[in-house]
């Protein structure tokens, strides 16, 4: 959603025409249920419906970004108003890959101790045999 939110922004800001702009939104999605999404409304936006409307018909985009699609057609600030979207979810997905990095910086020590604690064994083991031995 932040990918195709920030790619609308671009091009609305752009002057780009709508269609042209969802072409660009379906090349930069990265998602194949998203993509399909945009090219539905794709199709719909260029027979006159609107984009909040076309966007809630697919049932893939979450309320938020549809009511703050519908608030900037009605006032004419579409731009402002995905702008405000593509920021929410991109700082969405920064906090889960912060959360996510915090979840596995632990069980990353723990492999890592695993393999400088075999390493050290497998070096002076050798050494504690021929201790041994004499």
């Amino acid at each position: 959603m932040a990918r195709v939110g920030r790619t609308l922004v671009t091009t609305f800001s752009s002057a780009v025409p709508g269609v042209e702009a969802l072409d660009s939104v379906d090349g930069a999605t990265g998602n194949v249920v998203c993509k399909n999404a945009v090219m539905t409304i794709n199709s719909d936006v260029s027979s006159r419906m609107q984009l909040n409307f076309s966007m809630r018909s697919t049932g893939v985009f979450p309320s938020m970004a549809l009511q703050m699609t519908s608030i900037g057609e009605e006032s004419g600030a579409l731009d402002d108003m995905l702008e405000k979207v593509a920021t929410h979810y991109e700082a969405e997905v920064d906090n889960a890959v912060d959360g996510l990095t915090a979840l596995m910086e632990p069980m990353i020590m723990s492999v890592l101790g695993v393999l400088v604690g075999g390493l050290i064994i497998a070096m002076y083991l050798p050494i504690f045999q021929l201790g041994a031995v004499v």
